[in-house]
């Protein structure tokens, strides 16, 4: 459902198995537990004079618990140096010429950011509580190996945008940083690299995790072979990536293996996989327990693991044979999904204390995936049709129930929520949602509840799911060339320049 980056997506073998038609499932009954919903104020982020703003869905943190927001969005210009600029290119979508900045929303201001000095685009993947936003901007360089616009690792601080370098070779992206100021990401050095266009399908030369400090770019190394990615890092500095083993190409996935990692106090540990020869990581907490996917033996189906102290546990399905764990927050409560009896589709699906729980679905909507949970336990996501297809109607569950959100936004918005992306510890939601026109807009919501009593238009007032038919959805859009079933992810800032690499969708459900 996501883009990922092609070297994560391509390390297991979902596509063949998930990408067949599926049946869809009648939904288990709903848990009645008299839950209770607030009502949201919703903000659209708007743009920068173009046509569309975005949030990503997957492995990115667009909204901190500060209440700053972080994204990208449309500047009326059109890019010279990628006319075909597909940032926010859904496989079956229109091409999107203009450039992308990278926007920050505090207090209610958006402010532009810009791109790093002689680029034109840029796109932020994470921002830390501290302020920090990281991502990455083209230099205004094209890539003479790779032959499309270079991208180099950004951060953008106190009005100012810092261009992280590489290891020597012409691309890098920073994907997060933590209140340590600690960025993570990954750098190409100048070694020719034979497997770059299959396991790392960015650049040329050989990609490897860094961790940038101070200043200093420090490369982590890798699992023994020629290609490593630093994903996320916590505030205790612990790092969770990706790496190649070997350079051996493995019968089942034509790659060499390729195992998360976990990297602290400069020794890189193998996580290990679950049997096979693919793995990798979407999250890790403060406790240091990572989460994500992984092959089993014979690389055929995957599940969603947690690893803790040492132990990758396998975390189950609901039956199925697929599933990934997308986020975990600070007390190991873990939110992915998972696909059914005879794999017919996927419902969202929370990990706690050692049980699993069919999230199950809405009315009309009978497959769903979960994005995010936060320390409230508050699970956000969307809803779709089976199988991967549009439209998506975003969720929020809590309370044993999954409440559609536009159902809870008040009235005066036009904007129509596909997914929800995550909340922060104050409940303050960040999604993405459709104008009747189709231009995706990324948006804020913010609760009437008492940790945001100066809101204008909130009632404060807590909402039975009963009672929200009053607040009346905006119908779904039609499906046209702006809306696909496939949404945005963990990073397609190097798709958005290399539009022939494109990603495969490793959750298609």
């Amino acid at each position: 459902m996501s883009f990922k980056l092609s070297a994560i997506v391509s390390v297991l073998l979902l596509d063949a198995a998930l990408s067949a038609p599926l049946r869809c499932q009648a939904q288990p009954a709903t848990l009645h537990l008299n839950p209770v919903h607030h009502h949201y104020k919703l903000i659209d982020m708007g743009t920068l004079g173009g046509p569309q703003s975005i949030v990503f869905e997957q492995g990115t943190r667009s909204l901190n618990n500060r209440g700053t927001l972080s994204g990208c969005a449309d500047t009326p210009v059109f890019d010279p140096d990628n006319p075909q600029n597909s940032y926010f290119l859904y496989p079956d979508a229109e091409l999107d010429p203009y450039i992308q900045h990278v926007f920050q929303w505090r207090n209610g201001k958006v402010t532009d950011l810009g791109a790093s000095p002689g680029g034109t685009s840029s796109c932020t993947q994470w921002i830390s509580d501290a302020g920090w936003i990281v991502g990455g901007s083209t230099n205004g360089t094209v890539d003479p190996l790779a032959g499309y616009p270079e991208v180099n690792a950004t951060l953008w601080t106190g009005g100012h945008t810092y261009n992280l370098g590489t290891f020597g070779g012409n691309q890098s992206l920073a994907w997060s940083v933590n209140d340590k100021r600690q960025i993570v990401g990954f750098a190409l050095n100048t070694t020719p690299d034979a497997f770059a266009g299959s396991v790392f399908a960015f650049g040329t030369t050989q990609a490897r995790a860094f961790l940038w400090e101070n200043g200093h770019l420090e490369e982590l190394g890798t699992l023994g072979g020629p290609d490593s990615d630093a994903l996320i890092v916590n505030d205790r500095g612990q790092v969770a990536g990706m790496s190649t083993t070997n350079r051996t190409i493995n019968p089942n996935t034509q790659q060499p293996t390729v195992d998360p990692f976990f990297w602290e106090n400069g020794k890189m540990i193998d996580l290990g996989t679950l049997g096979g020869v693919s793995g990798y990581p979407n999250a890790i907490n403060h406790h240091g327990q990572v989460v994500g996917a992984s092959n089993l033996e014979g690389d055929q189906v995957s599940h969603a693991f947690l690893w803790d102290g040492g132990i990758m546990k396998d975390l189950g399905t609901l039956g199925g044979n697929f599933s990934e764990a997308r986020w975990i927050n600070n007390t190991g409560e873990v939110a992915g999904w998972a696909t059914l009896t005879g794999d017919p589709g996927s419902h969202a699906t929370l990990w706690k204390d050692g049980k699993i729980t069919d999230l199950g679905a809405l009315p009309g909507s009978p497959c769903s995936y979960a994005n995010g949970i936060n320390s409230l336990g508050q699970i956000l996501g969307a809803a779709q049709q089976c199988p991967n297809s549009a439209p998506r109607v975003a969720f929020l569950w809590e309370n044993g129930e999954m409440v559609d959100l536009n159902s809870l936004v008040l009235p005066g918005s036009n904007l129509f929520l596909w997914t929800a992306n995550n909340a922060n510890d104050r409940g303050e939601i960040v999604a993405d949602g459709t104008l009747p026109t189709g231009e995706n807009h990324a948006v804020l919501l913010i609760p009437c509840d008492e940790e945001h009593l100066d809101i204008d238009g909130c009632d404060y007032s807590l909402v039975e799911r009963s009672d929200t038919a009053q607040i009346q959805a905006q119908p779904a859009p039609a499906i046209g060339a702006k809306l696909s079933p496939t949404p945005p992810g963990r990073i397609s800032f190097l798709q958005m320049l290399n539009q022939r690499k494109r990603f495969a969708d490793s959750s298609s459900k």
